[in-house]
């Protein structure tokens, strides 16, 4: 059975999240013991990627998604070779079992290829399938086991990618994962006994995950994202796609911005966001969320944190994964400053190297 790094891995590892605009690379190092860790960035970067890399969050270019990553760890100035990348949820199909506690792995997994055909819509040679155990289940004497599969060509474009880069996959995770893992530790003590809404407003797409302890309970996307606001700033003011996007990135707001064009579009997002809770209410059963943790590149829009606040009555914070770590001497505090919020899938794939 293929893994997809859900299982035990060794640090440290360089954690690439291939977004639809760029590559971010981040590395990490644990200076103290796994109790009370306190992290160092030991190098990241961002590098953009082509608008035509990818589609629908799937590599289109290897080659231009590979020079990218190479690139990027130049840029760094690491020198490690084993990365941990993620698929796309839109890739990976899951399912959480119940199975009898106590088995060994590889019992467990025995089990779990005889039945695979009730779990995967896919022959089990198409597809890469891996499994974790989540805790207890409701039966007494059963535990919940997570299922997680994608098909072969998704992480055959990644490993693809990086080896153009001189690199070698030691993990694929699933993107809601690593995501969950990056901002529980920008949440920190916050995270504990909290239901947690986790929006990460992406590119083309923006996603709402509730967490609680740990385990995941919702999992939606909405297509309202940051190419709107980039298609809003550029009608506005009359800007190239280019223009944009760099005066976006670089928080160099044109003149009335915030009042015109930036509070537009966080009511409509706050709307999307307040719908896909809605759903999760409704469907679940469930009370509302404790908190909501905003996440990517848009999320440092003046405002974000007080316009979701105001409007779905939930305490809203801005994800700032490296809040508790400090620098190493590769890495540049601005780029920290001016993308953290951008960069917790990175650090949630870094991580990977402590499990």
């Amino acid at each position: 059975m293929f893994s997809l790094g859900l299982g035990r891995k060794q640090a440290p590892l360089l954690g690439i999240d291939i977004g639809s605009t760029a590559v971010k690379l981040v590395e990490l190092s644990r200076t103290r013991p796994a109790s009370t860790p306190t992290y160092r960035v030991e190098s990241c970067a961002l590098e953009p990627l082509p608008t035509t890399a990818l589609v629908d969050k799937k590599i289109a270019d290897i080659q231009a998604v590979g020079a990218a990553i190479r690139r990027a760890v130049a840029r760094s100035g690491t020198k490690a070779k084993a990365a941990a990348v993620a698929v796309p949820s839109s890739a990976t199909i899951t399912k959480v079992i119940s199975m009898t506690a106590g088995l060994k792995d590889t019992e467990m997994e025995g089990l779990i290829q005889l039945d695979a055909d009730q779990y995967i819509p896919y022959p089990l040679d198409e597809v890469n399938l891996d499994f974790t155990v989540l805790g207890p289940a409701v039966i007494q004497g059963e535990v919940d086991v997570l299922l997680v599969a994608t098909r072969h060509e998704v992480v055959d474009n990644l490993m693809a990618a990086l080896d153009i880069a001189g690199l070698q996959a030691e993990v694929v995770d699933a993107e809601p994962y690593a995501l969950e893992n990056g901002a529980i530790l920008a949440m920190g003590a916050q995270a504990k006994d909290s239901t947690i809404a986790i929006t990460d407003i992406g590119a083309k797409a923006t996603r709402i995950q509730v967490v609680r302890n740990g385990r995941g309970l919702f999992n939606r996307e909405q297509g309202f994202a940051a190419a709107q606001l980039l298609e809003d700033i550029q009608h506005r003011y009359g800007f190239s796609d280019e223009e944009a996007r760099r005066r976006l990135e670089g928080g160099e707001y044109p003149e009335n911005f915030t009042a015109e064009v930036c509070f537009p579009f966080l009511e409509v997002l706050t709307q999307q966001i307040g719908r896909a809770l809605q759903f999760y209410y409704s469907s679940t059963n469930s009370k509302p969320a404790d908190q909501i943790l905003l996440t990517g590149g848009v999320a440092a829009l003046p405002g974000m944190e007080q316009e979701v606040n105001a409007r779905l009555g939930i305490l809203a914070y801005v994800a700032n994964p490296f809040v508790h770590m400090t620098l190493g001497p590769r890495v540049p505090a601005r780029l920290i400053q001016r993308y953290g919020p951008a960069l917790v899938l990175a650090v949630g794939l870094a991580l990977r190297g402590f499990d």
